[in-house]
């Protein structure tokens, strides 16, 4: 009795060291397409998460960007500083989660060093994914830029391909072209570029499509940090180097400018109304911010570049029917068509690898 008590023990012990000694690129190597245990709660989000809830993350998300596009577009028909913009965004993103932090939706959790440098790094590279942008569209026609930013999936598929080992069925590849080539069709023009605005638009499209990988990395991999704080974490750091891009643009005249132009007879209505109007510019962009980052965790990033495409083919059309900022050709029209025939295709080729991922 005593051997076999012996034996037991020594059994159980064995079973419990193979369980703390699983390997921690199981919990990292979330984005890889690779079959992960029932038992790890760490198992990749994409294809464990329900298709309803999936669905009504992506549609809220895809909701609150079209609505901040157009309310952009309206707030910089008044404001023409951009990174103050972005300044206000990030900081009522910074406010709003404070105050859901002091409600108790999220708990802070205790990082390192590194990891704070980790975070401090990808504020970085979110405001550096501005400025490439503003400064690519300064370089080149808005054509060729839209043309060259619509490959970002085909670049988040690289990354994924060469840093993370990732695979991906040939319907999926399959699925990119129409998307790809459709958002092309959908921006054809003038396409007006040199040599430097075409490198500086590339190293703009590498670095999207690296931000959108990192946001899911931070949130899926070892870290795994909920949305919420690391909204919480990034969007103070985010808001300081956007405030001080915005002096050195010299937007802040610029703001001022417009403030006096809009509240010129000084009534307390004008002066309430601006205040409102920019504040509410903030709170959808806190909103967008929560449900792109829960988006991203769940949908997966080549979801997400892959939303960017048919809400730019979207934008389009609506661009046409409610501002009529622009007329559609044939070659426009067969593109937004193009686009939604891809992101069709894609979600369907999405839907059948996630039923795979669960039969295994």
């Amino acid at each position: 009795m005593g051997r076999r008590s012996e034996e037991r023990q020594e059994a159980e012990l064995a079973l419990l060291s193979n369980d703390e000694s699983t390997s921690s690129s199981d919990i990292d190597d979330l984005e890889a397409n690779k079959k992960v245990e029932q038992g790890n709660k760490h198992a990749e989000l994409e294809y464990q998460t329900p298709t309803t809830l999936k669905g009504i993350w992506l549609t809220t998300y895809f909701g609150f960007s079209m609505a901040l596009t157009i309310y952009n577009k309206f707030i910089l028909g008044s404001f023409k500083a951009p990174w103050l913009l972005t300044c206000l965004h990030t900081t009522v993103s910074a406010l709003g989660t404070l105050v859901m932090l002091k409600m108790g939706y999220f708990k802070p959790s205790k990082l390192s060093l590194r990891e704070h440098l980790i975070l401090g790094a990808f504020s970085v590279l979110f405001t550096s994914n501005i400025a490439m942008s503003n400064l690519s569209l300064s370089l080149v026609s808005l054509a060729f830029f839209q043309i060259i930013r619509n490959t970002v999936p085909l670049f988040t598929v690289l990354i994924y391909r060469v840093w993370f080992s990732r695979s991906y069925t040939m319907a999926t590849y399959l699925s990119l072209i129409p998307i790809v080539v459709g958002a092309g069709m959908c921006t054809a023009g003038d396409y007006n570029y040199t040599i430097l605005g075409l490198m500086v638009t590339l190293g703009g499209v590498i670095l999207a499509a690296v931000k959108t990988v990192t946001t899911n990395r931070l949130m899926t991999g070892s870290l795994a940090l909920p949305p919420m704080e690391l909204l919480f974490r990034m969007s103070p750091l985010a808001a300081a180097q956007s405030f001080i891009i915005a002096i050195i643009a010299g937007e802040i005249p610029v703001f001022q400018k417009a403030m006096v132009e809009r509240t010129e007879d000084a009534s307390a209505f004008a002066i309430t109304t601006t205040v409102l109007f920019l504040l509410g510019n903030g709170c959808l962009a806190f909103v967008l911010n929560v449900s792109s980052f829960q988006t991203n965790r769940l949908a997966g990033a080549l979801t997400i570049t892959v939303c960017g495409n048919l809400k730019q083919a979207l934008t389009l059309a609506l661009g046409i029917a409610v501002f009529g900022d622009f007329s559609i050709n044939i070659l426009n029209g067969l593109g937004i068509s193009l686009v939604l025939a891809g992101c069709a295709f894609f979600s369907k080729v999405e839907l059948d690898s996630k039923k795979r991922a669960t039969l295994t």
